[in-house]
């Protein structure tokens, strides 16, 4: 299993993972910031996307193979004081990395149009909506998915970019598999990391910043981007993102690579903070998240 990343830039390490179905290139805007600022940024494409392999048996793909891609992505660069970035699926992947994996190697936290998954959540129409449509189009219309989570439609050349990686039905069995991933009901596949993972972010002193778009319509800022606002109990509040849709590194990319790197550049975001850790609240959030 080869796993494809970009690796630009010097100083402390920012990883930055992708959701469904995008790959590192939607990081693309977000990096110039960054990179400006000092920062290494490391982008990886999740197994099943962009330029890394891409297993044609969809029984292959499940939340612990991503998971352990990415904690050896961190092993094998040997990373350290790490500002984990997360959007869409990466945050389930990230965050799980972070808190159970390798909580050693992470020091910051950005999570962004993202949530943890327990079983208890309540998913979106639009979710629902887009769940059934990948299930019913076996040879995914990439570009299609991409256009309708962005607030602006993106340039031809641009859906092309994304739509690359997948030339072929089989090459789309990451993008696929995704949707199915998200447990539904407590005794799902996951659920109970999902808790498991709520419960080590309890008390959690690290510093995190939560970033969400105004047009969310998959993971909508009302509810749900205020409720994953309350799993960090160090973040600031919430930063929000106008004219941007689901996909806010392509709408509004380079705002957002300027909101983290000055967040990255205070001198608090370095810092451990002592929090007093409502879990009854934590455990609330979760039941939409």
């Amino acid at each position: 299993m080869r796993l494809a990343h970009v690796d630009e830039g010097e100083g402390l390490p920012v990883v930055l993972l992708h959701g469904e179905p995008t790959w590192s290139f939607l990081y693309r805007k977000v990096m110039i910031s960054l990179l400006e600022s000092g920062f290494r940024c490391i982008v990886p494409d999740l197994p099943g996307f962009g330029r890394s392999d891409k297993p044609l048996d969809a029984g292959w793909y499940s939340y612990d193979n991503h998971t352990e891609a990415i904690t050896a992505l961190l092993d094998d660069l040997d990373l350290h004081d790490v500002t984990m970035v997360v959007h869409d699926w990466g945050g389930p992947i990230g965050l799980r990395v972070a808190a159970m994996k390798r909580r050693d190697r992470v020091s910051r936290i950005v999570a962004m149009d993202t949530g943890i998954f327990t079983g208890h959540q309540r998913m979106s129409e639009s979710w629902l909506r887009f769940r059934d449509f990948v299930a019913g189009h076996p040879d995914l219309p990439i570009n299609r998915l991409i256009r309708g989570g962005c607030k602006k439609a993106p340039p031809r050349e641009v859906l092309a970019a994304y739509e690359a990686p997948f030339p072929t039905e089989a090459s789309k069995a990451g993008a696929r598999a995704f949707p199915s991933l998200i447990p539904l009901t407590p005794d799902a596949p996951g659920a109970e990391t999902g808790r498991a993972m709520v419960k080590a972010l309890a008390g959690d002193r690290r510093p995190a910043l939560v970033i969400w778009a105004d047009s969310d319509t998959v993971l909508p800022l009302e509810p749900v981007g205020r409720l994953v606002q309350r799993l960090f109990s160090t973040a600031p509040e919430l930063t929000l993102i106008h004219e941007a849709g689901h996909y806010l590194q392509e709408d509004q990319g380079e705002e957002v690579g300027r909101v983290i790197s000055k967040w990255l550049t205070q001198a608090d975001a370095g810092r451990p903070q002592t929090v007093a850790v409502n879990l009854k609240l934590l455990h609330e959030a979760t039941d939409h998240v």
